[in-house]
C-alpha cells in the first residue's frame, strides 16, 4: 500500500499495479480534485494509515511501514520476530549515527530490553539523549490505530511516537546490522548514487547489460565505444546517442534517450531521461534533472534563466542557436569567425 500526495502519478505510473517487482500494490491519494486536477493534502505518516485502516480495516495483522526515502537492506524477518518476542504495539528499526547529524532525525533513548523510554524528533545535537535514531522503518500491530486519530494531519515521528511513549505503551526499538542509506536530499541522492555505480549496496545491481568491464547500458543506443572515452563505473539508459569523441568519465549516470555530442565531457555526473548536452560543454560533479543544473550540495540553477538551454537543453525540442552562441561554439573549437 502505498500513499499517495505528491507527484502521485509519477508514483504510480513507475510501480502501477506491482506485477514487474512481484508483488501487488494499491494506492491512497491524500488530496482532492480541483478544477479537474489532483491537489494533494498530506495526511501525514500516521494520518494516512489511518485513511487506509478506517477506509477497509486493511491492517489486521503485524505490519511494516517503511519511508519511501531511504535504500535498505533489512532483515524484516528478525525485526518481526523481536517485535512478537516482546508483545509490542510498535518497534522501530535503529541505527547510530554520528553527534553532529541528530538534528536530521527522530533521536531514541532505550533500556537494556530495548523499550523506548523517550523520544525526541529532531533536536539540537547539544539537547539529544543519544546519538540513536529512528530510521523511518516501523514494525506495527493494528492496535497502534488506538493512538491515531481519523481525519487530521498526523506524524509517525513527532506525534504518534511520543504519545506512545507517554502513554507507557509497549514500544520498543531495535539495531539489527543492516545498510540504511538516506536519499531524502540531494547531497544524500548523490552519495547513495555513488555507492550504488561503485557496487558498495547490497542487493542492488546495475540495471541493463554490461558491454565493457563496470559500463552498463539499456538497448537501441546509438555509441561506438571505440571512439567514445568511457571510465567505469558507467550506466546509459536506452535509445541514448553519444556521439564519437565524448568523454564520460564514472560514477555517472546518463538517462534515456539523451543526446550527448561528440567533445562534451561528463565526470562524475547524473543526468535525467531526456537531456541534451552540446559538444562544447565540460561538467563535472552535476545533476542535471527537469531543466535545473544542481551541484552535490543541492545548490541549482535554471538552465532557461540562465540561458544555458544552447548547451543544455531537452533532447526533444528544437533550439534556435543565436549568432553569439554559433561565434562561442567556433572558438571553443579553435575556430575563428566567418
Amino acid at each position: 500500500m502505498i500513499n499517495l500526495s505528491y507527484l502521485p502519478g509519477a508514483i504510480e505510473n513507475y510501480f502501477r499495479d506491482g506485477t514487474r517487482w512481484g508483488c501487488q500494490i494499491a494506492y491512497s491519494y491524500e488530496g482532492r480534485i480541483v478544477d479537474g486536477k489532483f491537489v494533494g493534502s498530506a495526511l501525514g505518516s500516521a494520518g494516512g494509515l489511518k485513511k487506509v485502516q478506517d477506509f477497509s480495516n486493511f491492517f489486521d495483522d503485524t505490519f511494516l511501514v517503511v519511508c519511501g526515502d531511504a535504500l535498505i537492506d533489512l532483515d524484516v524477518g528478525k525485526l518481526r520476530e523481536f517485535h512478537r518476542s516482546r508483545g509490542a504495539v510498535a518497534t522501530i528499526a535503529l541505527k547510530e549515527v554520528p553527534l553532529s547529524e541528530v538534528y536530521r532525525y527522530g533521536v531514541v533513548a532505550v533500556d537494556e530490553t530495548g523499550r523506548i523510554l523517550r523520544f525526541q524528533e529532531k533536536p539540537r545535537p547539544e539537547e539529544a539523549v543519544s546519538t540513536t535514531v529512528n530510521t523511518g522503518i516501523y514494525m506495527f500491530d493494528p492496535a497502534v490505530f488506538e493512538f491515531i486519530p481519523s481525519g487530521v494531519e498526523y506524524d509517525i515521528g513527532g506525534q504518534l511516537l511520543p504519545a506512545l511513549v507517554q502513554a507507557g505503551a509497549p514500544f520498543y526499538g531495535i539495531s539489527p546490522p543492516f545498510r540504511w542509506v538516506d536519499i531524502g536530499s540531494i547531497p544524500d541522492y548523490w552519495a547513495a548514487t555513488r555507492l550504488v555505480m561503485s557496487g558498495k549496496i547490497r542487493g542492488i545491481s546495475l540495471p541493463g547489460r554490461e558491454i565493457a568491464p563496470g559500463i552498463y547500458t539499456g538497448i537501441n543506443l546509438r555509441l561506438n565505444p571505440e571512439k567514445v572515452n568511457l571510465t567505469p563505473p558507467v550506466y546509459i539508459g536506452s535509445s541514448t546517442f553519444i556521439g564519437d569523441g565524448a568523454t564520460i568519465v564514472g560514477p555517472t549516470v546518463i538517462g534515456a534517450n539523451c543526446i550527448i555530442e561528440g567533445g562534451a565531457i561528463l565526470k562524475q555526473c547524473v543526468i535525467d531521461d531526456h537531456v541534451k548536452i552540446a559538444d562544447i560543454a565540460d561538467i563535472s560533479e552535476k545533476i542535471i534533472f527537469s531543466g535545473n543544473y544542481i551541484d552535490p550540495k543541492g545548490q541549482y540553477l535554471d538552465l532557461a534563466e540562465a540561458d544555458m538551454e544552447w548547451v543544455i537543453t531537452d533532447a526533444r525540442k528544437e533550439i534556435n542557436i543565436s549568432e553569439t552562441h554559433l561565434l562561442l561554439k567556433e572558438l571553443a573549437h579553435g575556430a575563428g569567425p566567418g
